[in-house]
């Protein structure tokens, strides 16, 4: 585009989604969180209106920017957007800083014209950072792959070769798919470590519309000893990326390290199957997942989650997690001793309007 202001935004529709999943695909700064089926996920699942905006040029029509995002009326909250909700980044794309700042400013003045409370979009940097300024930060742990499995086993270092070794000598198998019964088995595992966290699951629904829209760009990996599920774990692919947004394990099968073999079964996948770049998720820089993602030879990418109000100004502390340390580790204790079957109907009422 010679002219940066010839373009005009629309709110985005499930009749624009091919448009804007090409757009997205060849966008190398895109998510697999950026597919329009993200978007659709969470409305078929939890009613959230989707609130996208994309940028379209004035004299061809084609797709010149794109921002998926979602507004969530939060019980005694209000309204707020999020870009995006339940996973880590959701910022926009487009072919400059203008269209980009178009978006952003467009999502502001439509939760302003709805009574939203603000609007939050989940950036990252994309110049590197060094360790100081990540210090006590979330970040997304990123890892690029080789062109083969064979490649990636041959880069990793010997203890972690041998820990791969030591779930399979322990009797435990993987298995891939994305049928009702892999979708069953990996809950079954979900369910039970979100309570045994101290923290509300989100419905099986949830992960039924994200297989259901994502098709063959979603993949469940279920590690089993036995006939029992020890651990699953879902990920999900745009082109040549991938994102793990999910993966637990039983806490009475982990000395059997199944997370080993959850995640190298991903790895192994992806490597073999065209994907480049594989990101691990969110970690608190340093700390216990840090270093269990740090191990596979992932790099820290620093998150810039940001919130606005209606004068497109940033609110200060955005990007931190709320609520006081002393309450949530209460909260998560009492969480923890509840029966798992209330922990999943209490969660399918409380996890929708919880955003992270």
């Amino acid at each position: 585009m010679n002219n940066p202001t010839d373009f005009y935004l629309k709110p985005a529709t499930p009749t624009d989604s091919i448009a804007w999943n090409a757009y997205v695909a060849a966008d190398p700064l895109a998510t697999p969180y950026h597919r329009f089926e993200w978007q659709r996920a969470v409305n078929q699942a939890y009613g959230h209106p989707i609130a996208g905006l994309m940028a379209l040029s004035k004299s061809t029509n084609a797709v010149v920017g794109v921002l998926p995002a979602i507004q969530m009326n939060i019980p005694f909250a209000g309204r707020k957007i999020c870009a995006l909700p339940y996973c880590d980044a959701g910022y926009g794309l487009a072919d400059s800083p203008e269209i980009l700042a178009a978006m952003r400013n467009g999502l502001i003045e439509f939760n302003q014209r709805q009574s939203g409370k603000y609007v939050e979009i989940r950036d990252v940097t994309q110049t590197p950072m060094d360790s100081g300024a990540m210090q006590g930060q979330k970040v997304r742990m990123l890892l690029t792959l080789p062109e083969s499995s064979e490649a990636l086993l041959a880069s990793f270092k010997s203890k972690l070769r041998s820990q791969i070794r030591k779930a399979e000598k322990n009797g435990l198998t993987v298995s891939l798919g994305t049928q009702s019964e892999f979708i069953e088995a990996f809950y079954q595992v979900y369910a039970r470590n979100m309570r045994d966290l101290g923290s509300p699951v989100h419905k099986q629904a949830w992960f039924e519309q994200i297989i259901r829209h994502y098709g063959d760009n979603a993949l469940i990996s279920v590690v089993y000893k036995g006939e029992h599920p020890a651990g699953a774990g879902l990920i999900l692919k745009n082109g040549s990326s991938a994102c793990i947004p999910w993966a637990s394990t039983l806490r009475e099968y982990n000395p059997l390290a199944p997370n080993m073999l959850l995640y190298w079964s991903l790895l192994e996948h992806c490597a073999d199957n065209g994907i480049r770049l594989f990101d691990f998720g969110r970690s608190t820089y340093e700390e216990g997942t840090y270093r269990f993602k740090k191990q596979w030879g992932a790099e820290p990418q620093l998150l810039l989650w940001k919130k606005f109000n209606h004068q497109a100004q940033p609110l200060a502390d955005s990007g931190r997690e709320s609520g006081s340390g002393s309450l949530r580790a209460m909260v998560e204790n009492t969480w923890r001793k509840l029966p798992l079957g209330f922990t999943i109907k209490a969660g399918a009422l409380i996890r929708p309007y919880i955003s992270l």
